[in-house]
């Protein structure tokens, strides 16, 4: 007899728990609306000589931590997701599963490799490196992350384990050693600024380095509103242009940046970094559109793509692997990973290009994108039509 995605997911855990591997699960999506339990977040903790399943409630006015035995940790989250949460992501050190469940209890289990092969560090009383200070820290208050008394805000939780997520997604990748002198960066469409000031701060203020950021931004007032913030914290290597990604004219930098650029905002963005020669180009996409629409698959593989939903999926992925492709192509190791869990934002996906002297077969690499798009009945890449790839 066939088993449960649920029971499935299960074994997962206990598996993972059983050989003390690296392990986290999110269980999201409430079934109850009203409930003010939003989430669950669940980590393998090492107390003294004991494993516990560490589990934080995620309230909408506080978050509650209880410590459990793994039997006891994991009977518990087979309760929750029969009775209280609808969806639910485990990391383990191989692989990412999701169980999606839908309201007449009909499930789904996904599973695809880990990426990044995580650290084990299992110490109950580890503690996070903290890369930018809250305390007195004024262009978080100006930008409605803190209150006056320089607490975070309640609905800006997420906001701020995104800041910091991506900090230490810089830091990891980075080699800052290399930019002894001025390490230039460009921020592509850097809305309200969040991560741009972020950036500036840990850089400059906790890592000692010599900074200079520019932020791209087609709407004017946040233009003006983030240039006189950096001009009033004293933030003097940092400033803020009004343009479009593609107009703006930015040469000489050593980082590109673009976080959450829409569609093919993101592939003019890659396209300027590859034109400037960026040392590394670093985006976060979303609303991939350009691909769906051209998506006409008269294969085996139309059977799946006839789902809206599946279809919808498909079309990110194609999308994000034909970039991370094309970079390889002009000279770029690349890597495609989970920026931030999807519990914090569905716009989780970060695609780093870093640039390296190594041989490459272009050619190869062209010939296979051309086959990926033959196989989906795709047109063009956006990215490929802004380089004027030639096959």
């Amino acid at each position: 007899m066939n088993k449960k995605p649920i029971e499935i997911f299960i074994e997962k855990i206990q598996y993972s728990a059983d050989n003390i591997e690296s392990l986290k699960i999110i269980l999201s999506k409430k079934r109850n609306k009203n409930d003010d339990l939003s989430k669950i977040t669940i980590k393998l903790i090492k107390i003294k000589d004991s494993y516990f399943l560490s589990f934080v409630y995620n309230y909408k006015t506080n978050d509650q931590t209880k410590n459990y035995p793994i039997k006891d940790g994991i009977k518990l989250i087979n309760e929750h997701l029969n009775n209280d949460f609808y969806n639910a992501d485990l990391f383990t050190t191989d692989e990412i599963v999701q169980l999606f469940t839908n309201k007449n209890n009909n499930s789904l289990i996904k599973t695809s490799e880990q990426i990044f092969k995580p650290v084990v560090n299992l110490n109950h009383d580890n503690v996070k490196k903290q890369r930018i200070a809250i305390n007195n820290n004024q262009y978080l208050q100006e930008l409605g992350i803190t209150t006056k008394d320089f607490k975070i805000k309640k609905d800006m939780h997420d906001k701020f384990r995104q800041i910091n997520k991506y900090l230490e997604i810089f830091e990891s990748i980075v080699d800052t050693e290399k930019y002894k002198e001025k390490l230039k960066i460009v921020d592509m469409g850097s809305g309200k600024g969040y991560l741009t000031f972020a950036l500036y701060d840990f850089l400059k203020n906790s890592l000692n380095l010599q900074v200079e950021i520019t932020g791209i931004e087609y709407r004017e007032d946040l233009v003006l509103k983030s240039n006189q913030l950096s001009e009033k914290i004293n933030f003097n290597d940092l400033n803020f242009i009004q343009g479009s990604i593609i107009e703006t004219k930015i040469e000489d930098f050593d980082i590109l940046v673009a976080l959450h650029a829409c569609d093919t905002a993101t592939d003019e963005a890659i396209f300027k970094g590859i034109n400037s020669n960026a040392q590394i180009i670093m985006v976060a996409p979303c609303c991939q559109k350009q691909i769906r629409k051209q998506l006409n698959v008269q294969n085996e593989m139309a059977s799946i793509t006839k789902h809206g939903i599946l279809k919808e999926q498909q079309s990110v992925i194609l999308t994000d692997g034909m970039r991370a492709l094309i970079l390889e192509a002009y000279g770029y190791k690349t890597k495609v990973f989970e920026f931030i869990s999807t519990e914090h934002t569905p716009k989780n996906l970060m695609i780093v290009g870093t640039k390296h002297n190594n041989s490459i077969n272009r050619k190869e690499l062209f010939n296979k994108l051309k086959a990926i798009k033959n196989l989906f009945g795709i047109d063009f890449h956006h990215l490929e039509k802004l380089l004027d790839i030639k096959y």
